[in-house]
């Protein structure tokens, strides 16, 4: 048995360069690229403009002092496989992060771009990424597993896309939108996408649903519009689960798996009790609005929503809090994926170690060992045999994680990764 963990992040995030999308789009696509790829170009110098004297500005919180906060992270396979591998991860599930060609442009960084009807060339723009991230992947295949997107504006071309993925080795699966009601697309509990939930079992690809790709516009001009976005992001990506669930796709699909990412654990204990009491009495109350409303949707269902949460569904856990341990253990611990969010400013590198060492501290070895290898290997598809040198190189010890950290040898530049936020601070681990 190796003394040293596997470290697989089940989140990270990556993307072309703007103009580096163009070889990927079909000709007839090009010029239409470089009017859009300018006026990108032009929101982001809005952008700088806006903040330029901003103290706290996104352009000056990077790595380091990096200026930039993501930047050639996202394309740079050399730089990615040595800032994770001095991390001490060493393989990772590959989420999107850069504009795909024609995606609407925000008007400023305050607000959510519009939504686009130029639904054909939107769907080119996704299918460009899709093709390079393939050669992404294909330049540390053992190492990455790719998130292909789709396309809910087109199911019968997300349907070939999936299986076009599947077939060349993007095994991280699909990533879901999301359908808020301001959106122009039918929400996921829509018969109309039941051939994207078929074709996505057949082929075995996950379901992935992150943090952020589902929330409405919350507007601009109030004062309050990123506090509420703050608020409410991870339940806008929360609810597609019991869309799901309620909508029947998890009972005629046994073996579809969902998973959401970067939206926390301690909501699952909480929503798995309230959707259980809702199922039992709209399945089995005689009177009552809960019957009326939904018995028709729980009467498709044979298990209650915490018994398809075992079956199909996991947490893609990103800087795990140690507080959050005994609520990993509740909802099971099989069913729950450390990440990491590298490369964005509040994931946790490049203090991966302590931030490891401040949670996983706190578990057993065989639990840690779940959390940050054997689950999302499973789902994903990696073969952990063949990363095991990588990780005798560059992982950390099981023994060294297990020993824990004081909270007061946390750096201050960590501290800024939700997984080490000073609220920890009472959950000390001797050194």
């Amino acid at each position: 048995m190796s003394e040293r963990h596997v470290v697989i992040s089940a989140d990270t995030h990556c993307g072309a360069a703007l103009h580096d999308y163009k070889p990927y789009l079909e000709k007839k696509y090009h010029e239409d690229f470089d009017e859009w790829a300018e006026s990108v170009q032009a929101a982001e110098r809005r952008t700088a403009e806006v903040f330029k004297d901003a103290e706290r500005s996104p352009l000056n919180v990077g790595v380091d002092g990096d200026p930039e906060v993501d930047g050639d992270r996202n394309w740079s396979s050399e730089r990615r496989l040595r800032e994770q591998e001095a991390d001490g991860v060493v393989a990772a599930v590959l989420f999107p992060n850069t504009q795909p060609p024609f995606a609407p442009a925000a008007a400023s960084q305050f607000e959510a771009p519009p939504y686009s009807d130029d639904m054909v060339r939107r769907w080119a723009g996704l299918q460009a990424h899709n093709r390079w991230l393939l050669d992404f992947v294909s330049e540390a295949p053992e190492r990455r597993a790719g998130i292909a997107q789709i396309f809910l504006g087109n199911v019968e071309a997300s349907v070939a896309e999936i299986e076009w993925a599947a077939e060349n080795g993007l095994r991280g699966g699909i990533l879901v939108p999301g359908a808020p009601p301001d959106s122009p697309f039918e929400p996921l509990y829509s018969a109309s996408y039941r051939p994207i939930w078929a074709a996505a079992e057949a082929c075995d690809m996950p379901l992935n649903h992150h943090s952020g790709g589902a929330t409405p516009n919350f507007g601009s001009h109030f004062p309050a519009s990123l506090a509420m976005f703050m608020l409410e992001v991870s339940w806008w990506s929360q609810r597609g689960l019991w869309h799901l669930m309620f909508s029947g796709v998890f009972e005629r699909h046994p073996d579809l798996q969902w998973v959401n990412t970067e939206t926390g654990t301690a909501w699952v204990p909480d929503t798995l009790e309230k959707l259980d009491s809702f199922y039992e009495r709209m399945k089995y109350s005689t009177y009552g609005s809960e019957a009326i409303f939904g018995g028709v949707a729980v009467a498709q269902m044979s298990l209650r929503p915490s018994e398809y949460w075992q079956r199909q569904c996991h947490v893609g856990a990103s800087f795990l809090r140690p507080t959050e341990t005994e609520v990993v253990r509740q909802i099971g611990l099989e069913n729950v994926m450390w990440g990491s969010d590298y490369p964005h400013v509040e994931g946790s590198h490049p203090h991966t170690d302590e931030h490891l060492r401040l949670t996983f501290g706190q578990m057993t070895e065989d639990e840690a060992t779940m959390l940050l290898t054997t689950n999302a290997a499973s789902l994903y598809k990696f073969d952990v045999e063949k990363l095991r040198p990588l990780a005798e190189q560059f992982c950390p010890t099981k023994a060294h994680v297990a020993g824990g950290i004081a909270y007061s040898e946390i750096p201050e530049r960590g501290k800024g990764c939700p997984g080490m936020a000073p609220q920890n601070q009472t959950q000390e681990v001797a050194a």
